[in-house]
């Protein structure tokens, strides 16, 4: 099952602090927690299927049980290796995001309106279609992106012990990962990564 976050909503450094309260009530302990901090990107979610490190699916979330295959599609994005290095695992399920940077996405619709054809609404949109498109050939003049953020099934691969540990390995593999992201201890160190993430958030590349 590819299942949804669960959002925190407030967006000042209590929502920080109100989540770490909540993940210590769960772990039922008063130490501080270590967190792998990274951002949530707006494009369309995506499981990655390598055997013996060879791609031979993708598939969206769908409801989260079943997806749209949309294999063909994802062998046309140029960041995806169709291979992976060094990775001789049975099963190993790669899940992240396929997105549309800002500049490709302002440079598409250039193009589009100098031959007068229609432009994209907005970068999320305009990954979503194109992965869903029914001609790959339509999907390859996208020009998508893509960043790792977890696993899915996995046969004959050791996890490494940390989720951060886990994110380096797949970047080890060919597999990009997104580099805005570090492990921080506590509430407080918590809320910082997002406060500096909030102020360059309208710089970043993408959404």
């Amino acid at each position: 099952p590819m299942l949804s976050i669960r959002s925190e909503t407030d967006t000042e450094s209590r929502g920080a602090l109100n989540f770490d309260i909540r993940v210590r009530n769960a772990l039922g302990t008063a130490h501080e927690i270590e967190y792998n901090c990274e951002l949530k990107f707006d494009g369309l979610a995506l499981n990655m299927r390598y055997e013996h490190g060879v791609l031979v699916r993708a598939a969206t979330r769908g409801d989260g049980e079943s997806g749209e295959d949309v294999t063909q599609n994802i062998r046309t994005i140029h960041g995806i290796p169709l291979h992976l290095k060094n990775c001789g695992a049975e099963v190993l399920e790669v899940r992240g995001e396929v997105y549309m940077s800002r500049r490709d996405f302002n440079r598409y619709n250039e193009r589009q309106r100098a031959q007068g054809l229609p432009a994209l609404v907005n970068p999320r949109n305009a990954a979503a279609g194109s992965i869903r498109q029914l001609d790959p050939k339509l999907a390859a003049q996208r020009p998508l992106s893509f960043f790792a953020y977890g696993l899915g099934e996995v046969h004959g691969w050791g996890l490494p012990a940390t989720h951060s540990a886990i994110l380096d390995a797949l970047q080890t593999f060919g597999v990009p990962v997104c580099s805005e992201r570090a492990v921080v201890r506590g509430a407080q160190a918590l809320a910082d990564f997002h406060a500096r993430i909030a102020a360059k958030r309208d710089a970043l590349p993408f959404d």
